[in-house]
């Protein structure tokens, strides 16, 4: 593949065309838009963050327009289209969290640290952000670190303390999963590759709160009545059944039913109507 790029991407080209070009060759062709998403996080693998270079990279490699790139990178709230900081602190403030402290968690951050959403302290740390949703619901308030969990049940204090070790240089044992790292690193395994730093990838345990029910309904011998867990995972979707789409009466009749007027012309106007004044 050879692409001339302008000498807004070609800085970013220089460094990471072979990893893009493994990327996009993991779709189908002429498939090769859906490869976006994980450019995109190739690019913060570089910069972290989207910037105006990484959009004309990513548009010029699969020749697509930078209009097209944008879209996509300012709908998703994982690509940061500003510097973002080493460490992006996450402080989950949707309901449940919130109900049982999250706002409180994230209050106490935002005074700590100086900053508000979005923003970065001026060491270049921390990036703070309160978030909508982390998916941790059983352990609300949570608060991740690069997108892995870092306190569970969290408290204004083990928030505040955490914090605290990220700026001074430690890397301190997470709640669950891998080892932190730094939000570089993570993009590198949102890319799709594999990053060789020991521990990078765990399994983490259930805990208590996850299995709470499964606990409560084994207690009180409840089960799901024929249920087999060793019955095989159907592969493929049951073919379905073709339906006779119903014919209006103004198709019967031959007029298109909410047809667009064509032309330019509005619609319910046509030809020979006009009014003469």
């Amino acid at each position: 593949m050879t692409v001339d790029f302008s000498p807004s991407a070609s800085p970013l080209a220089e460094r990471l065309l072979p990893a893009a070009l493994e990327i996009i060759a993991r779709y189908p062709e002429g498939r090769s838009r859906s490869a976006l998403l994980p450019l995109l996080h190739l690019v913060q693998t570089e910069e972290g963050h989207v910037s105006p270079n990484g959009v004309a990279f990513c548009a010029e490699v699969l020749g697509i327009n930078k209009a097209q790139v944008g879209a996509v990178a300012t709908f998703y709230t994982m690509y940061k289209r500003r510097p973002t900081g080493e460490y992006l602190v996450s402080v989950c403030t949707n309901t449940l969290c919130n109900v049982l402290g999250g706002q409180e968690v994230y209050d106490e951050l935002v005074e700590h640290l100086g900053v508000g959403h979005d923003e970065t302290t001026a060491d270049g740390r921390i990036t703070l952000e309160h978030a909508e949703c982390l998916a941790a619901c059983d352990y609300a308030p949570v608060v991740t670190v690069n997108y892995d969990f870092a306190i569970d049940e969290a408290t204004p204090s083990s928030a505040r303390e955490l914090v605290d070790q990220l700026r001074d240089g430690q890397r301190p044992t997470l709640s669950r999963g891998a080892r932190i790292c730094s939000l570089k690193e993570m993009q590198v395994q949102l890319a799709g590759f594999s990053d060789p730093r020991a521990g990078a990838v765990a399994d983490g345990q259930a805990g208590a709160p996850t299995l709470r029910g499964v606990n409560l309904a084994q207690q009180h011998g409840i089960a799901v009545p024929n249920f087999n867990p060793d019955a095989p995972i159907t592969k493929t979707k049951p073919a379905r059944e073709e339906k006779t789409k119903p014919v209006s009466a103004a198709e019967v009749a031959g007029v298109a039913s909410n047809k667009p007027a064509a032309d330019g012309k509005p619609a319910g106007d046509s030809v020979g109507n006009e009014v003469k004044k």
